[in-house]
Parts: structure tokens; C-alpha cells; sequence
């Protein structure tokens, strides 16, 4: 139950039974009327700009109509208190019977208590984490997680059609510069001299490559440059991406520095994965780059 949604129904109806006519005999307009906490807890559970808002085309002070909005309230038996505050607002008290009969339905609910209709099915993109592909995750990628994942879920819980995007930039100089750097480390972990040190490798991709070659051949399986669409889960929450697209497929930029390394390997495209075998590694499996 919304109980702001549900008092704004029962508040229109004490007006109702008002009998209340506007000046003009135009149809009288309850549409801007709202229920919401009073500022001061003090004052009561719910405030009413009702009397307000109707005051001028009923041509009634709002005070003196708030008195009858009041008076009407009284006769729900969930209404322990009514009083005019203000120049014209309605403050209510909620019997106690009322936050008791509450507690029931929270346990009738268990865990759809809280859900709601209010995104009537709208579609919402929540973009998070989106960490740089060639750069190294830190703690501001896991707290993006997080918040990320419980603002989707919060969203979903409310009724609206989440889709959770982790969008990885898989193109552009900084990719180019990474699958240079992979190309010439792995071309010089086969034995190959490559130039001087500029060309050389630095920072994350020799660090990256140079730890597969230490693993023992049964181990080493793959290097993963560029990827998308993949899951990340840890306990209860999963970072992913919802969006039902291919996966993002390698800059032709990118495909010119793999497609020179040579004879002694061969190369091939899946997708968006680029397979790279060395014809002599021990247990014949792929380093993937992609």
C-alpha cells in the first residue's frame, strides 16, 4: 500500500461528500491536490494542500474550507486527528489501529513489500562502472558497482523495464596503443628483438601478457584485451550488460597490428574474439586477445 496514494483517494472523497460547487459551475478540479508528510513531524503523519488549491474557485477562505475538509476526515475510523495549520493546510493523525493492520501486510507481502507499478513498464538505461578497458579497476569501479546495481534493482522493484549497460570503449587510440603493446611483448616473449624503447611495451599490457608467460602451459588459457557482454558477479551483485547486442568487434586499426606478426602464427576471427596460436605452445591452447 502507498499510503500517500491511498489517503489522496480518501481525501477526495471527504470532499466529495462536501457537496462543494466552484464559482463558475465548471466542474470542480481535484487534481492538484497532495498528500505528503507535514515538515514537522510534530504536526501529524499526513498534510493536505486540499483546502488550498480549491479555495479560490470554491470562493471559500482556505482556512475556514480546511475546518470542513477536517470535519469530513474525522469520520474515517484510520484518522485519530485532524487540525488546520497554517494559512490553510490539514494535518492528520493516523490511528494507531491503522500502523497495526500495517504490519500485517508487510508480512503478507515478505519480499514484494515496497513493489509498485509507478514506472508503468518505461524503459530505463542505467550505464555503470564503464571502466576503461585499458586501464587497471579500483575501488571507485566497485562503489559505481554497487550503487550502480541497487539503483537498477530499486528502479526495477518500482516497475520500470531496467536495462544494465557496462559500456566498454573497445575503440580508438588508447586500443590501439594496447594491441601494439600486446603484439610487440608477445613477439618478443617468442624470442623476437623488437627496436628500441619506444616501441617496447609499458605499464599494463606488458605486465598483463608477461603474467600469462609465467603460468605454466596447462594453465595459460587466455589474455582478455577487449570484451563485453560478459557477467561479473560477486555475492549478490551482478555487474553485466543487459543489452541484447553482439559483442563489440576489434578495430581495423587493431587487425592491422595482429595481421602483421607473421608466419609463425595464424590468426582468426569469431565474433568478437581474435585467437592468436603459437604453433609450438606446449598444450595447444589459445591466448586470446579479445
Amino acid at each position: 500500500m502507498n499510503i500517500f496514494a491511498d489517503f489522496s483517494a480518501r481525501i477526495k472523497a471527504a470532499i466529495e461528500t462536501l457537496g462543494l460547487e466552484t464559482r463558475d459551475g465548471s466542474p470542480l478540479d481535484l487534481g492538484r491536490i497532495t498528500v505528503e508528510p507535514p515538515r514537522d513531524a510534530a504536526h501529524g503523519d499526513l498534510a493536505t494542500n486540499a483546502a488550498m488549491v480549491l479555495s479560490k474557485p470554491v470562493g471559500s477562505p482556505p482556512r475556514d474550507l480546511a475546518a470542513k475538509i477536517g470535519e469530513a476526515l474525522k469520520a474515517d475510523p484510520d484518522v485519530a486527528a485532524v487540525e488546520v495549520a497554517g494559512p490553510g493546510f490539514v494535518n492528520i493523525r493516523l490511528a494507531d489501529g491503522f500502523w497495526q493492520a500495517r504490519l500485517g501486510d508487510i508480512l503478507d507481502a515478505a519480499g514484494d513489500y515496497g513493489r509498485s507499478a509507478m514506472g508503468s513498464g518505461r524503459k530505463v538505461n542505467v550505464e555503470y562502472v564503464s571502466a576503461n578497458p585499458t586501464g587497471p579497476m579500483h575501488v571507485g569501479h566497485c562503489r559505481g558497482a554497487v550503487v550502480g546495481d541497487a539503483l537498477a534493482n530499486l528502479l526495477a522493484f518500482a516497475g520500470y523495464d531496467v536495462v544494465k549497460e557496462y559500456y566498454i570503449n573497445d575503440a580508438g587510440a588508447q586500443i590501439d596503443v594496447l594491441a601494439r603493446s600486446v603484439m610487440l611483448r608477445y613477439r618478443e616473449a617468442l624470442g623476437e628483438e623488437i627496436g628500441n624503447d619506444r616501441d617496447r611495451p609499458a605499464g599494463d599490457a606488458a605486465t598483463l601478457v608477461a603474467r600469462v608467460d609465467q603460468e605454466p602451459p596447462q594453465a595459460r588459457r587466455r589474455v582478455c584485451v577487449v570484451g563485453q557482454g560478459e557477467h561479473h558477479e560477486s555475492g549478490e551483485t551482478t555487474v553485466g550488460d543487459d543489452r541484447p547486442v553482439p559483442r563489440p568487434r576489434l578495430d581495423p586499426v587493431t587487425h592491422r597490428w595482429v595481421g602483421g606478426v607473421g608466419d609463425r602464427h595464424r590468426h582468426r576471427a569469431d565474433e568478437a574474439t581474435l585467437t592468436l596460436r603459437h604453433l609450438d605452445l606446449a598444450d595447444g591452447s589459445d591466448v586470446v586477445v579479445g
